[in-house]
């Protein structure tokens, strides 16, 4: 069980990892929290952060800043520890495993909390954001970012079994509950925040990034090992052959790929 739960780690922490690099959203959606706080802030909270991309790019965009990244896994906190180092950013980052769904340890007052595809996953996520108020400053901000679907990879003529596979899969997802996630802002008023703003970004990477073809492949295996029971034989099939490395049509050899994704943002202040 021990190494089933590794292994699961590491191959989430590399789907984390290549959605961050291909789809880069990180740099805008940081810069565009930046713009709406009243001073940069010094003391940063990254609620969930596993891998550890939206800790990095949190890093980045404020130097002045230590970053805390709370995540109850293990693996995950190794992975991020890693990334920091390699990145040469360990000396601002301070790493706490804890499960964001009790009680939290003594970690600090912040400026800035980040929770970023990790409310979602929260069993009890009013709760969760009731300790984010709790560790915020007076007129701390919070915000929670969540994909608004999985991403889209192949062009409207992929050439891939019967038209329209990726709208399948996708309505298969949303009937399988994946990434499923409520409009956040009646919680986040509830928990005592201020909501400011709430925005969705667009995302088209075309052609795509260097990575797109190992990120389209990462998701097509977990629809094909988790769905299979909600698709049909032919999308079946046209899935095999995009995961066939061998096969001229696969995601490996393709060339025409394109990235869509969107993500929706709230933005709070402690009331």
């Amino acid at each position: 069980m021990v190494g089933a739960e590794a292994a699961h780690a590491r191959d989430h922490a590399e789907v984390l990892d290549l959605d961050a690099d291909v789809v880069g959203h990180l740099e805008e959606l940081t810069a565009w929290v930046g713009a709406h706080l009243r001073d940069e802030p010094t003391a940063v909270l990254d609620i969930g952060a596993g891998s550890g991309s939206g800790t990095l790019a949190l890093a980045e965009r404020f130097p002045r800043a230590e970053i805390v990244a709370l995540d109850e896994s293990a693996q995950m906190i190794d992975h991020l520890e890693r990334a920091a180092s390699a990145s040469g950013l360990a000396d601002r980052i301070r790493t706490v495993r804890a499960d964001a769904d009790e009680d939290w340890p003594a970690i600090g007052t912040f400026d800035l909390a980040w929770a970023s595809s990790s409310l979602h996953h929260m069993r009890n996520p009013d709760r969760v954001l009731r300790s984010a108020r709790a560790a915020l400053a007076v007129d701390g901000v919070l915000a929670v970012v969540e994909m608004d679907g999985l991403p889209r990879f192949l062009p409207p003529e992929s050439g891939s079994g019967r038209p329209g596979l990726e709208e399948r899969c996708r309505a298969a997802m949303a009937g399988a509950g994946w990434n499923a996630h409520p409009d956040w802002s009646g919680h986040l008023r509830s928990a005592g925040f201020d909501l400011v703003e709430q925005r969705t970004f667009s995302y088209l990477r075309a052609p795509a990034p260097p990575l797109a073809w190992r990120y389209a492949e990462r998701v097509f295996t977990n629809v094909r090992a988790h769905l299979a029971d909600r698709l049909a034989p032919h999308d079946l099939e046209a899935i095999d052959e995009l995961l066939d490395d061998r096969a001229p049509g696969s995601l490996a050899q393709r060339r025409d790929l394109v990235v869509r994704s969107a993500r929706t943002i709230w933005l709070a202040r402690r009331g």
